[in-house]
């Protein structure tokens, strides 16, 4: 790996996060991906880095393969034999297709002539220098030949194939930039990465056009993921607390925040995410993984969340929907003693929490959603290197582009929206301006 100034930085271990040597893993034993391609794709260094996350974190166990076993002379004779006929085969039929190959080319260059002539479609002028590649290295045709053929000169052809080489060059040192900022986002949207990279895209003379250009040869744009499982109980005798930020104007950190329960496991294993974020600058202020649907898990967000107030003396509202978790005794004992005012969605749209719900998304899509098969424990860890990682680095459209960290640093800044008169219940709109 190169830095901006041009020098060479090793890499260790801790460079890598587990999400991303997770990905890595399934994409080489997926068979997506072989080892060289994936070192090449991501940048890794070191040849035996992806060998060891494979034996550390992979599915198979090489171990019970069997070992292949040698074949007698009898079977030996009987497999070249029928290799024999198979190429025979291939000879006769190679035969028959070359016949036929003279006969199709006289009689599409008899029809390359009739489109030049009579629509004025100038094919052979249009040809591409991979293509005359291709068709000089297939047909061991001269370049000179093939130059003629299509009706171009040499030199048209040299300045074309050093456009094609500087257009690739390009494209591997802004995929390089994208491969670093991925290792630590791995689905991290274009717009966001365009943000990031902003001044070395600049120095490239890459625009945004440009930029999303090579995404899209490469790869390398993100597809949202679509997936709803349902966490909320409103169907219980709890007191259910009237919407206190329906018309409310969101102007400072730590005026509201929301919460909600969200699902991240399997059915063999379920696993929820419990989340409380800051609704001004979206940065998560606390969570809890467990496999139950409990309160518990509600709590221990609330909890840490608590522990990391940075404007303790100014007036707190807590939105949620009308889950059993939120409703509970023990929550809203704790909110109490927190001097934090409660306040609840009043119908069963999930839209009505848009930030938490939005929240939610994020990670899911962005971060977790390739390792909803692991083990409580490594889901633990892989949480908290993601919300890490969203909350000090990942910038946000209603932040300014700012990561959320930053914004919630902010006490000016108006709350990011294009409508004149909006809720925080209502964004659900335009639930792309809250990304």
């Amino acid at each position: 790996m190169e830095n901006k100034e041009g020098q060479y930085v090793k890499r260790t271990q801790k460079d890598y996060t587990l999400a991303f040597k997770l990905q890595v893993v399934s994409e080489v034993e997926n068979g997506e991906i072989g080892l060289k391609a994936a070192q090449r794709k991501y940048g890794i260094q070191g040849d035996r880095t992806i060998r060891t996350w494979i034996e550390k974190h992979g599915q198979y166990d090489k171990s019970y393969k069997l070992r292949s076993m040698k074949k007698s002379p009898e079977q030996e004779l009987m497999a070249l034999r029928q290799q024999l006929k198979l190429l025979e085969k291939k000879n006769r039929r190679l035969e028959k297709e070359l016949n036929q190959a003279d006969k199709k080319a006289l009689f599409f260059d008899m029809m390359i002539d009739i489109a030049e002539e009579e629509f004025e479609i100038p094919i052979r002028k249009k040809s591409l220098p991979e293509q005359l590649i291709n068709s000089k290295k297939k047909k061991k045709i001269s370049l000179s030949s093939l130059c003629r053929l299509v009706g171009i000169n040499r030199q048209k052809y040299y300045r074309s194939k050093a456009k094609v080489r500087s257009n690739q060059g390009l494209a591997e040192k802004v995929v390089a930039l994208v491969q670093e900022v991925r290792n630590k986002m791995p689905r991290l949207g274009g717009r966001k990465l365009y943000h990031l990279l902003q001044a070395e895209l600049k120095a490239l003379g890459v625009g945004r056009d440009k930029f999303f250009t090579i995404l899209r040869a490469n790869n390398l744009l993100v597809r949202p993921r679509k997936n709803y499982h349902t966490t909320t109980n409103s169907f219980h005798h709890y007191r259910k607390h009237k919407n206190k930020i329906a018309d409310l104007k969101i102007y400072r950190p730590e005026q509201v925040w929301v919460s909600d329960i969200t699902y991240i496991g399997t059915r063999e294993n379920p696993m929820y995410l419990a989340l409380v974020t800051d609704a001004y600058s979206k940065q998560i202020m606390g969570y809890d993984v467990s496999n139950s649907l409990s309160s518990i898990g509600s709590i221990r967000a609330l909890k840490q969340a608590a522990k990391r107030r940075q404007y303790p003396n100014e007036e707190l509202i807590h939105h949620s929907d009308r889950g059993i978790q939120y409703c509970s005794n023990d929550y809203q004992q704790l909110l109490k003693k927190l001097g934090i005012s409660c306040s609840m969605t009043e119908s069963y749209d999930p839209y009505a929490n848009a930030v938490a719900e939005r929240i939610n998304g994020i990670l899911k899509q962005e971060f977790i959603a390739d390792f909803f098969h692991l083990g409580l424990d490594a889901m633990k860890k892989i949480v908290a290197q993601s919300i890490d990682i969203y909350n000090q680095a990942r910038p946000h459209w209603s932040c300014q582009f700012m990561p959320p960290a930053e914004m919630h640093q902010q006490q000016e800044l108006e709350y990011k929206s294009y409508k004149k008169k909006t809720t925080l219940a209502q964004d659900h709109l335009k639930p792309e301006l809250l990304n």
